[in-house]
């Protein structure tokens, strides 16, 4: 087999990691500001200590191209909560 095929299929996995914990990152992310907003103070610790604490983790037991894609799809998160949401057809009626 050669090397080259080696060497994409190596690319291709760095490239499939970093997407996976960027979407991870994102879906991490909503689920943590969805709940956080409708929770208790004490469910709003939980879940704050937890984030951080997997970010943590990840930085530290990952690499630092897998990191930054999880603290990008978080980010992205965190951007994609405080848009204007759309009325539902509900609200219009009313």
């Amino acid at each position: 087999m050669p090397p080259v095929i080696g060497e994409v299929t190596h690319f291709l996995g760095f490239l499939l990691r970093a997407l996976g914990f960027l979407v991870f990152g994102l879906g991490a992310g909503r689920f943590v500001l969805d709940n956080f907003k409708a929770s208790a103070w004490q469910v709003q610790i939980a879940l704050a200590l937890g984030f951080f604490g997997l970010l943590i983790a990840l930085t530290n037991f990952s690499t630092a191209g897998s990191a930054g894609a999880f603290a990008l799809g978080a980010g992205a998160a965190y951007f994609m909560s405080m848009l204007p949401t759309k009325a539902t057809d509900d609200t219009k009626k009313k």
